[in-house]
């Protein structure tokens, strides 16, 4: 497990902490913020606004450690760079998807650097865990969530496996190797120890048991109602499973125990359609959040399936996407989007309101 804590390479030239001063540096999370202007909200002026840019998550640029610059510092920096050459900093390269747990860290999956990324802002660090098991490096890592006992749960869409990993990241076994042909997205019932894992090649949603026994599977390859084409992101909110029918353009909802409640989406060219919808995400109002990504937008929806507003379009600016793919929300009322092409992690603030 890698940790970046101000200066990343610490840990590793112990003989001179005390001359560098490294250790006791204090460092801190920031999201980023700086803009020129009004800070953005969404709609814009003269609407009320429902939604503010908080800030974006790139990877390493966002611990700060202490401004002062002493002696002995610039004798480690020199000393690092002469022994371990120049610093490369650790980066989002193509997040997928994340959770945020119940102390504030945000975790992220990254199927390019085959990583989870975890935004420690209570200790102010960046972790970078990269193995699957004892022997197994992450692969393609998309969905992720909290499991019981402090446990995180990953699905590696290559490994075709679900791991869990211990709090500090450290592997602790996997289930799904006899069953899974391509998992993707993840959600977790804590009440009822149920995980829903998406088996987007099997055009299934498979329930495991914290166990990691299968208990029953949900939908069939096809267009009906109950059925899937690319099944990939999931969500469960007020014990209805969200479920993006990415192929099928659309997303299905589900009752606990896998029964057909509701569904919205369609093609189509304009603002609101979902083409190629990815991450589905609920907040504590019943919005619901849809990342379209063909046409590189956040769509936001009732919990009628309603269209109420975009926030995005294709490019690099803030409010722009470039093939996200995730989407997910905290107790803050913060939403999160995994802006892939774009190498961040975009977070918004909720206002309220209608």
């Amino acid at each position: 497990m890698t940790v970046i804590r101000g200066v990343a390479w610490c840990a590793a030239f112990g003989a001179i902490v005390w001359l560098a001063g490294c250790a006791s540096a204090p460092t801190e999370l920031r999201y980023e913020t700086v803009t020129e202007g009004p800070t953005p909200v969404w709609p814009a002026p003269p609407d009320t606004a429902r939604f503010r840019y908080v800030g974006q998550l790139t990877g390493e640029e966002n611990i700060h450690g202490a401004k002062e610059e002493g002696f002995g510092r610039r004798v480690f920096g020199w000393l690092v760079g002469l022994v371990a050459g120049r610093h490369t900093p650790v980066v989002l390269q193509r997040p997928q998807s994340g959770f945020v747990d119940e102390a504030g860290r945000i975790y992220v999956t990254d199927v390019s650097r085959g990583a989870v990324y975890v935004f420690d802002e209570p200790a102010g660090a960046l972790h970078l865990w990269e193995w699957a098991d004892g022997t197994t490096r992450f692969k393609t890592p998309v969905g992720i969530t909290a499991g019981p006992d402090g446990t995180i749960l990953v699905a590696d869409a290559d490994l075709r496996r679900v791991y869990r990993l211990a709090p500090d990241g450290e592997p602790r076994g996997s289930f799904g190797a006899a069953d899974l042909k391509r998992p993707t997205g993840l959600a977790r019932d804590a009440r009822r120890g149920r995980v829903f894992v998406a088996d987007t090649h099997a055009h299934d949603i498979k329930v495991y048991d914290d166990n990691g026994k299968l208990l029953n599977t949900i939908g069939a390859p096809g267009i009906g109602d109950g059925q899937f084409n690319g099944p990939t992101y999931l969500s469960l909110a007020d014990s209805q499973l969200y479920v993006t029918d990415t192929l099928n353009s659309r997303i299905q909802v589900f009752s606990e125990d896998g029964d057909f409640v509701r569904k919205f989406g369609r093609r189509g060219l304009f603002v609101g359609d979902l083409p190629r919808p990815k991450g589905v995400a609920v907040d504590r109002e019943h919005n619901v959040y849809v990342v379209e990504s063909y046409y590189d937008y956040l769509l936001v929806f009732n919990d009628k399936g309603e269209f109420l507003l975009p926030i995005g379009g294709t490019g690099s600016g803030i409010g722009e996407f470039y093939l996200p793919a995730g989407v997910w929300t905290d107790d803050r009322d913060r939403v999160y989007v995994a802006d892939a092409f774009n190498g961040r992690v975009v977070i918004f603030q909720f206002l309220g309101g209608a």
